[in-house]
């Protein structure tokens, strides 16, 4: 509860933010790594904050990218044996650390405005079918799901296409419609702002 609490408190002073996720073992200098930085970058330059999973690979990018264009920089860190440490690039007033992934998730869900996903694990594929779940299900509104990186995700989304929807059925064709899949940063602001020029950008709180 004491968690709840205080990322409600933190997060709520925050505002429309974009949160970026992927591998915590995406090294720096890689293209991943550069694609992440320069995503937030650009999304800081139309008003976005950026929300991150706090820890190193491809949440650094992100952090480093929203610091880089003098944005918010919010990193929702999270005790593990490993890739425990937050980044640097995380505004200090903006860090929160978390014992439980549920209580985590539940403020990615309800502070962000966009997902953006890159390559990653099963934390990063967690996160991301916990979103397309609670929008496919109307738990809660439909925003952006951005998928970075075709050759990588090409496997996947195949599979749900011809597996999961033409074999087995278990989803309808609408919802392919939940999430889009680019390789250029400029391709995930036009999906965001795009979205979001129906009306006005405001937190979803």
């Amino acid at each position: 509860m004491s968690e709840f609490v205080e990322g409600y408190e933190k997060m709520s002073r925050i505002g429309p933010c974009v949160s970026i996720f992927g591998s915590a073992r995406t090294q720096s200098g890689t293209k991943y790594y550069q694609l992440a930085e320069e995503i937030a970058f650009k999304l800081t330059q139309f008003g976005y904050g950026i929300i991150t999973g706090g820890g190193p690979g491809i949440m650094e990018a992100g952090n480093l990218g929203a610091k880089r264009g003098k944005g918010r920089s919010v990193g929702m860190n999270i005790a593990l044996p490993f890739e425990q440490d937050h980044n640097l690039f995380i505004d200090p007033d903006k860090l929160i650390t978390f014992d439980y992934f549920f209580v985590r998730k539940t403020m990615f869900i309800k502070y962000s405005q966009g997902f953006v996903v890159l390559p990653g694990g099963f934390g990063t594929f967690d996160e991301l079918f916990e979103a397309l779940t609670l929008i496919q299900t109307q738990k809660i509104g439909k925003f952006p799901i951005v998928l970075v990186g075709t050759e990588y995700w090409k496997g996947l989304v195949d599979w749900i296409k011809n597996v999961m929807l033409e074999e087995q059925q278990n989803i309808q064709k609408d919802d392919l419609e939940l999430f889009h899949v680019v390789d250029e940063p400029d391709e995930v602001i036009e999906i965001i702002n795009q979205f979001y020029s129906k009306y006005l950008l405001s937190p979803n709180f």
